[in-house]
């Protein structure tokens, strides 16, 4: 009998994060690296734990994920979105609490695509008068 998994898949600016939770002890594993490996802030290991913790389901699941693209803010944003996927696949009586603390919900902010003529998004040229 095959062991029981749950996967998630979280998205964040240009970051993807492919979640998969497994019943275990609370192992924390990104790109085959452990969490305090990856992150070097402590804030992204947070935001990261941020579902677990809300659930209080931190030592029940070893996770274990993929992620790609962008920078850590991003893939910290994207693991919390897929890790919280994943535990909706696991017990859907977990939706109200996170729903209501927004992790369900992809934040859809990019970066504005920068414009010919402009510096920037909407930085334009300094003005010279002579």
């Amino acid at each position: 009998m095959a062991k029981v998994q749950y996967f998630g898949t979280g998205r964040r600016k240009t970051s993807v994060a492919r979640v998969r939770l497994l019943p275990g002890s609370g192992k924390f594993i990104i790109n085959g690296r452990d969490i305090d490996e990856f992150f070097g802030m402590e804030t992204l290991k947070v935001i990261a734990r941020q579902p677990l913790t809300l659930t209080e389901t931190r030592d029940t699941f070893d996770v274990i994920v993929n992620v790609h693209g962008g920078g850590f803010t991003g893939q910290a944003g994207a693991i919390r979105h897929g890790i919280s996927r994943a535990l909706l696949e696991a017990d859907i009586n977990l939706r109200p609490a996170l729903k209501r603390a927004g992790y369900l919900t992809r934040d859809s902010r990019m970066v504005e695509r920068k414009k010919y003529g402009l510096k920037k998004a909407r930085r334009a040229p300094q003005f010279s008068k002579r």
